[in-house]
């Protein structure tokens, strides 16, 4: 039986929710034996730099469900944070494209099955926490967007714990916010201008409202939690590492993620048997400074970890984390831009696989035109794409540079194999702005520390950067080495890759050498015009190119005479076969063409030994000369 995969389209997933919820849904694949694969922009949806931000959504143009046997949508992180609507990219995708079960995780969309995790108990024992541990029995509640299912959940624990207490619930001490920063700040300053009255507590909806609250209450003097108890809910790294941390709690991911993947297993296997789950409620729990209970230290220096910009890694562990400090001192970036060739480049950002944590496997997918920007797919990703890397963990099998080319439906040939223990697949977009170049996929154990974090994403930036300003410079390269009209090589280039063959080359070599010619080209000039001498001198150049072998070089050495050069073992009879598989392209062009008249041209050729003394350019002489003298038997024979 095949293995079945799971997708799971979310974005921004090193964002605490999505974070929490990726390790949920990987621990009950885990359980069932299913493989999970991860579609996400790197980034929030609502990011102001839309020509980026288009090049980060490109990556749900990869997504093939006809390889996924279900489809887990994150809805929050997939969500304007204006409209709380699903972005429409994600919902003409899901419309016009998803033929597989689908559940939604944190927000109900559309007609989907939707596992919304409850807040309400939470928020009565916040609630009840702050009235009898603290004594605090004036109270305000900070909501989120009013009618909104977050806010209405969160203020019905609110007024539940309210009730517990014996306190009554007063709709004038309900403040609608935003769930962010702003919602927080705009009550502070209500409360700090007197237009507001100063409560005892605030209870709020989520963690950004709680720090804007807080540090404008603290810019102002007033004292939390002396003067008054700030509470928040979601347990964000901003809200361990605050100056007052905050007192809060984090959401409970695991079981919703549970649920949803539970839900998939009797639709994709209806008789398999679903495995009991028990939540670690009290693992949740995130004390904080601002109500006055004693802080979670293991939590914030766990959180103090996640920013740090150097934490002095210990290189002899299997386990160390690779920080940002590191990655920036790493100066990846300038050895990726310093790179002279495209598979250099390849090289050199195999060679810094070193600074992602644990991987099992990392894969490198790129458009086989992506060193030319005018021949990459503009949107989505082309029909065949090109693994250039696959870095298997500490394995012989990893390869780099001239990997295979396969159908881009298949996202990754590896992808649901069983070649490998169930795993979790990230697939990442490669791009610069909105340009896309491929994509990116890591591959993780299940049960692995896999969290997306701020140094994965610089490191991606990092190789995104480092193969357009190789294919920048590669691209300006190529017109200062090469003809623009027919894309051979010019003398200045033929001079710089001749030195290089040369450097390479073994004394007992030969140099093989043709000179071409066009014939009449002054003809077909004067009587059908320059637009048909150049395609002629085109159609030239293609034949040429036919007979170039790998490692050899096509030249146009002047308006319609090129050479084809090559240093090897050759044999002297070699050069008489090419000329014959020469002439007979020339006569299919000619067939391909049907003109009033015959392209042809003549050719010579030389095979001398580097051992002679001879120079290179002295050869191509000897090819010249009889170049010419095919061409005075032509003329000789058509009698012009």
């Amino acid at each position: 039986m095949a293995r079945k995969v799971i997708g799971l389209i979310t974005a921004a997933p090193e964002s605490d929710f999505a974070s929490r919820l990726i390790d949920g849904v990987c621990s009950r694949c885990q359980d069932y034996g299913y493989e999970l694969a991860v579609f996400g922009a790197l980034c929030s949806p609502g990011l102001p730099q839309e020509k980026f931000l288009a090049g980060e959504m490109n990556i749900y143009n990869l997504i093939n469900f006809d390889r996924l046997d279900a489809v887990v949508l994150d809805a929050p992180s997939l969500m304007e944070s204006l409209t709380h609507r699903l972005m429409a990219p994600i919902t003409k995708l899901l419309h016009e494209k998803c033929n597989k079960p689908l559940v939604t995780i944190g927000a109900k969309v559309e007609d989907y099955p939707a596992f919304v995790a409850s807040d309400r108990r939470v928020f009565q024992e916040i609630t009840e926490h702050v009235v009898n541990v603290h004594h605090r029995r004036n109270l305000y509640f900070l909501a989120g967007p009013k009618d909104i299912p977050e806010s209405i959940d969160r203020l019905n624990g609110f007024k539940d714990g309210l009730a517990a207490c014996g306190l009554p619930f007063e709709e004038d001490k309900i403040i609608y916010g935003d769930f962010w920063y702003f919602g927080g700040a705009n009550l502070a300053k209500q409360i700090i201008a007197g237009e507001l009255p100063m409560p005892e507590a605030i209870v709020c909806a989520s963690d950004h409202m709680a720090l804007g609250l807080t540090n404008r209450l603290i810019e102002s003097g007033i004292r939390v939690p002396d003067d008054v108890v700030v509470t928040g809910f979601d347990a964000t790294r901003e809200a361990a590492i605050n100056r007052i941390t905050i007192t809060s709690c984090e959401p409970d991911c695991e079981s919703v993620a549970a649920m949803a993947i539970d839900e998939l297993r009797r639709t994709m296997e209806p008789d398999a048997p679903l495995l009991p789950y028990q939540s670690n409620a009290s693992k949740h729990l995130r004390m904080g400074m601002s109500c006055g209970c004693n802080p979670d230290l293991s939590q914030i220096m766990e959180q103090y970890g996640e920013y740090f910009y150097y934490t002095n890694p210990d290189f002899s562990s299997d386990h160390r984390k690779v920080d940002i400090g590191t990655l920036n001192e790493s100066n990846m970036l300038e050895y990726l831009s310093e790179s002279s060739t495209p598979q250099e480049c390849i090289r050199q950002i195999n060679a810094f696989t070193y600074l992602l944590d644990q991987y099992s496997e990392f894969s490198l997918c790129l458009d086989e035109n992506w060193q030319n920007a005018e021949l990459c797919c503009k949107t989505g990703y082309p029909k065949r794409i090109q693994q250039v890397i696959r870095n298997i963990f500490e394995s012989e099998a990893s390869y780099c540079e001239n990997g295979p080319v396969f159908d881009t439906a298949l996202m990754l040939p590896e992808l649901g194999s069983e070649s490998h223990e169930p795993s979790v697949f990230f697939f990442m977009p490669v791009h610069f702005l909105d340009l896309p170049m491929g994509y990116a996929a890591l591959r993780y154990t299940l049960d692995a520390p896999h969290r997306m974090t701020c140094v994965l994403r610089t490191w991606l930036k990092n190789v995104n950067s480092g193969l357009h300003i190789t294919r920048t410079a590669h691209r300006l390269e190529s017109l200062s080495t090469r003809d623009g009209m027919t894309g051979a090589f010019n003398r200045r280039g033929m001079e710089l890759m001749l030195d290089h063959m040369l450097q390479r080359a073994k004394p007992e070599d030969n140099v093989l050498a043709f000179v071409i010619d066009m014939d009449r080209l002054k003809y077909v000039n004067d009587t059908y015009g320059h637009a048909d001498g150049d395609a002629g001198i085109t159609a030239i150049c293609a034949a040429a190119m036919s007979i170039t072998e790998e490692g050899e070089l096509c030249v146009r050495a002047g308006g319609d005479e090129f050479y084809v050069i090559g240093i090897g073992s050759y044999d002297p009879a070699e050069a008489q076969q090419r000329i014959g598989r020469f002439q007979e392209q020339i006569e299919k062009i000619n067939a391909q063409l049907n003109k009033p008249y015959a392209l042809s041209a003549s050719i010579g050729s030389a095979c001398i030994p580097l051992a002679s003394g001879m120079t290179v350019m002295g050869i191509i002489r000897i090819a010249d000369a009889k170049m010419y003298e095919n061409k005075v038997q032509k003329k000789l024979q058509r009698k012009d």
